[in-house]
């Protein structure tokens, strides 16, 4: 209940508030305990490799196909890839990271 009522309140203060308005310190306190309390109970865990791959093929228009000449990489082991039959091997998984830009932990699942 308490949570709702301090959501609904940063809702309203950040609708109205001027960065220079002394109310700033309450939303910042507010939205802090509400961020804290949404981490401990509503944890978000890594995304997976396949979703990163197939979001990042979706912000550069590649196909499938594309993907594997920018990868230089077979494309049946791309459809593995994406499939989750198989996991890239280290060169691959550099080279995922790199042209593509994904956070090398994400790659490597750590």
């Amino acid at each position: 209940m308490q949570y709702q009522v301090a959501l609904k309140r940063v809702e309203e203060l950040m609708l109205r508030l001027p960065e220079d308005d002394p109310e700033m310190v309450e939303l910042t306190l507010l939205g802090n305990l509400v961020a804290d309390y949404d981490e401990q109970h509503y944890p978000i865990g890594k995304p997976a490799l396949i979703d990163v791959i197939k979001l990042r093929m979706y912000e550069m228009g590649l196909t499938q196909a594309a993907l594997s000449k920018l990868l230089g990489i077979n494309p049946a082991r791309v459809c593995e890839y994406l499939s989750g039959k198989r996991e890239p091997t280290l060169n691959q998984a550099r080279t995922i990271s790199q042209k593509l830009n994904i956070d090398p932990a994400i790659v490597l699942g750590v």
